[in-house]
């Protein structure tokens, strides 16, 4: 009783619940984001201890100012050559998923993602590991298969489900596989994959192997416990891996505050678990090459994992399903201030004399012709809801080296209704 007369002065608790800044109606306003100039940001030695490296998860990587110059000491110094072709991969990148979002909207698939604005966190990482280190996706890096020239009609065929889908039919369209490609199965459980990848990386180093993980997931996965115990076990083995985290400000209609966005950086993370972190312009391709260069040879070299945070935007809605005008400001993607990844690499290239108009003209008709042309050689093949494509009984396939007796019994009993639907269908009929 006593204490509770002691506490009567005081104001009753309250629950603070996370609210974005604008919602459809308001006018973003960006201007409280603190852009650090380009080259700003210094860069620490590979075998530097992670705890002398606490302020990069606080600031922003950047290399490409807004003339389109790479400048400062996170400068990769790529030759023209790859730079182009990197470019090359991100319109490509733009190009397929145009045609698959306009497919969807035409009823020959079900789902789909794009990656729009977001191209360099998949493709320009893509070009800094080596071809055999593995990578644990999440469903917005299609670009790094684009990036290893896996072929845009398999890509098509999964997400069209047909007769020549290597998956059979059996995962949700854009979630790929490709072992061939280090491109690990894509989850729909979200944040899975991190702790498949540290345990991929485990075995790569217990093993004396010299191939390192690359996972990636966005900034709402954080919140799963999936990310937390991936980054325990990461820390304490030093697992040769590195931990993506793209923040694109939203998870799904959840902005990134009931992620923790709001107390801290994603890239902070790091400091709590003791590991490597940086927190770089996800729309900066030279900055994403250059932090995945510099923790892939931290990883290679067993000076452990890292975490990078991309700042980035998500310039369409989280899918085909979702209708961001409901939740966000009409004008946040084209006020977001880090601007568009591959117009900003154009203009580095053009500014180095090794690009221009006519050519970019010309590569984006290229990359429109030859994603038009998987398309049609994929829907010769079939579309998703134009009949069965795969064999019914293969459904029971694939799980164990030998099916036991209770999943063949059910074959045979899922066949033999099969049959006589099919025959009452027919003399329906007739």
């Amino acid at each position: 009783m006593a204490k509770q007369e002691a506490r009567s002065n005081l104001p009753p608790l309250d629950l603070y619940v996370p609210e974005p800044k604008f919602r459809p109606g308001d006018d973003a306003d960006f201007s409280d984001i603190v852009i650090p100039a380009a080259g700003e940001t210094r860069r620490p030695d590979i075998a530097d201890d992670h705890h002398t490296m606490r302020d990069l998860s606080y600031g922003l990587v950047r290399v490409l100012d807004g003339e389109g110059k790479a400048v400062g000491p996170w400068d990769p110094r790529l030759d023209a050559e790859t730079l182009r072709k990197m470019l090359r991969a991100m319109a490509l990148t733009r190009a397929y998923d145009q045609r698959m979002f306009r497919a969807q909207r035409q009823g020959k698939t079900s789902f789909y993602m794009k990656c729009l604005g977001e191209e360099a966190v998949a493709v320009a990482a893509a070009f800094a590991l080596d071809r055999d280190d593995m990578c644990f996706p999440s469903y917005r890096q299609q670009g790094i298969l684009i990036a290893r020239d896996w072929p845009l009609l398999d890509m098509m065929n999964q997400v069209y489900s047909n007769k020549q889908d290597r998956l059979k039919g059996r995962q949700l369209p854009i979630m790929y596989s490709a072992k061939e490609g280090g491109f690990f199965s894509i989850s729909g459980n979200l944040a899975t994959q991190y702790p498949q990848a540290v345990g991929w990386a485990m075995a790569s180093a217990a093993k004396g192997d010299t191939r390192i993980a690359a996972t990636w997931c966005g900034e709402g996965s954080t919140a799963e416990g999936d990310f937390h115990s991936a980054c325990i076990f990461a820390s304490v083995y030093k697992a040769p891996v590195i931990l993506n985290v793209v923040n694109n400000q939203w998870a799904i209609s959840s902005f990134s505050g009931f992620a923790g966005g709001e107390a801290t950086t994603f890239a902070a993370r790091a400091v709590g678990y003791g590991i490597a972190g940086l927190r770089i312009d996800g729309n900066d391709a030279l900055a994403v090459h250059a932090a995945t260069q510099w923790a892939a040879e931290r990883a290679r070299t067993n000076q452990g994992p890292t975490i990078i945070e991309h700042f980035t935007y998500r310039t369409e809605g989280h899918s085909t399903s979702d209708d961001p005008s409901q939740y966000r400001s009409a004008n946040e993607a084209t006020d977001w201030p880090l601007g568009d990844p591959i117009a900003r690499l154009k203009q580095h290239l053009v500014g180095l004399g090794e690009w221009d108009e006519e050519r970019h003209a010309a590569m984006d008709l290229e990359c429109a012709e030859q994603v038009k042309v998987a398309t049609k050689q994929a829907e010769k093949f079939g579309i998703l809801g134009h009949g069965l494509h795969q064999p019914l009984e293969t459904m029971f396939e694939d799980v164990f080296a030998q099916m036991p007796w209770h999943l063949r019994e059910q074959q045979a009993e899922m066949l033999a209704e099969y049959e006589v639907a099919k025959a009452k269908a027919k003399q329906g009929e007739a």
